[in-house]
């Protein structure tokens, strides 16, 4: 196993993290009833996903 010679300084390190960093969502609309969801989930407003019901919401009355 290699051992590192030198101590990484704080300059070198952040440099080298520069890209790492978190990336918002993307958002859709739901094509059955127009809530804004994540990409690729069911609707949690309505069950659907891609027009086809996937889950039975029930109704709280």
């Amino acid at each position: 196993m290699a051992h590192p010679k030198h101590r990484t300084s704080k300059q070198r390190r952040n440099k080298r993290r520069t890209h790492i960093k978190a990336t918002p969502a993307t958002l859709a609309s739901c094509s059955n009833c127009g809530a804004t969801v994540k990409y690729h989930t069911v609707c949690p407003e309505c069950g659907y996903y891609r027009g086809k019901l996937a889950i039975e919401k029930q109704v709280t009355a």
